[in-house]
């Protein structure tokens, strides 16, 4: 007759040391974590609350977390002081032009200084990377000067046709994604017959979509927050971006801070859009070369 065993499971003994390695790799981090999306997160809450509020509630003390009462007519008023839409379409006009620009051009660069070998290409590369150490009021008088000359002053093309000539940051992300990619996809297209060009529109320009979404993002919301260049090449207002935009907006009713913050959030809101609708490439594209094997 066999008795029945009963084994306790063994119990788990909760150490100090333990319990400080919980401390420091679990909780700790957590609740740094938390308290950096706060920080990041209030502005943009306090800019959506302050929108829908009345004059008298901002300047009320203490100042409240949330409306007593919600005013939507200053969404409306917002677009009624300036030509927001008009604003709006010409930022919408500037930033579609440089995100094409940005993926032809970067995609292109990094495919050369990555995929075909030439002589002194390392060298080219480490010249485009020192590039990035260029302050830009270096060379902005230069450019001024240049497209004064050709006279595109008052044109969209100086905040544009720098986008068709490569960012350094934007080579450089695109070029270390591309030394990635096996070799052995360029070396099958070659034996198929397909030339240089062919291989890099049907075989490379797929597998770079998460990092061309990246490059994409980036330059869309560079180009859309744009102050400084809009403000040294466009004198006219019926072709001002919204960045100028709201400066004006500010210039004139500086004291209205509630249709302030209501034109604001409208002109983050299409930023945010654009990150939600492309966060798993920008993932992605940021996180696929990170790790090798």
């Amino acid at each position: 007759m066999h008795g029945k065993i009963n084994a306790a499971a063994p119990k788990k003994i909760i150490t100090f040391r333990y319990l400080v390695r919980v401390l420091l790799e679990k909780i700790i981090p957590r609740v740094l974590l938390a308290l950096m999306c706060i920080a990041y997160i209030l502005p943009f809450y306090w800019m959506l609350i302050s929108a829908v509020k009345a004059p008298s509630e901002l300047l009320s003390v203490p100042p409240s977390l949330f409306p007593r009462e919600f005013h939507f007519e200053n969404y409306y008023q917002a677009t009624q002081y300036i030509p927001f839409f008009r604003y709006m379409f010409n930022t919408l006009i500037i930033a579609t032009f440089a995100v094409i620009g940005a993926m032809i051009s970067n995609s292109l660069v990094s495919y050369g200084l990555s995929r075909i070998q030439w002589k002194g290409r390392e060298l080219v590369f480490y010249v485009v990377i020192a590039t990035m150490f260029i302050p830009f009021p270096v060379t902005m008088i230069a450019l001024f000067d240049i497209f004064a000359k050709f006279r595109l002053i008052n044109t969209y093309v100086p905040l544009t046709l720098p986008y068709y000539v490569g960012q350094a940051m934007q080579i450089f992300m695109m070029r270390q994604y591309l030394m990635g990619v096996p070799k052995e996809i360029s070396d099958a297209g070659i034996i198929d017959g397909a030339n240089e060009f062919q291989i890099f529109v049907r075989l490379i320009l797929p597998i770079m979509r998460p990092v061309i979404a990246v490059v994409a993002i980036f330059t869309a919301v560079a180009s859309w927050n744009d102050f400084l260049m809009p403000l040294i090449y466009l004198h006219k207002e019926e072709i001002y971006p919204i960045s100028i935009g709201l400066q004006l907006f500010r210039s004139e009713h500086g004291l209205e801070f509630q249709l302030l913050m209501a034109a604001s959030s409208m002109v983050a809101l299409p930023v945010v859009v654009v990150f939600l609708c492309f966060q798993r490439f920008f993932v992605e594209g940021i996180t696929i070369g990170a790790v090798k094997g």
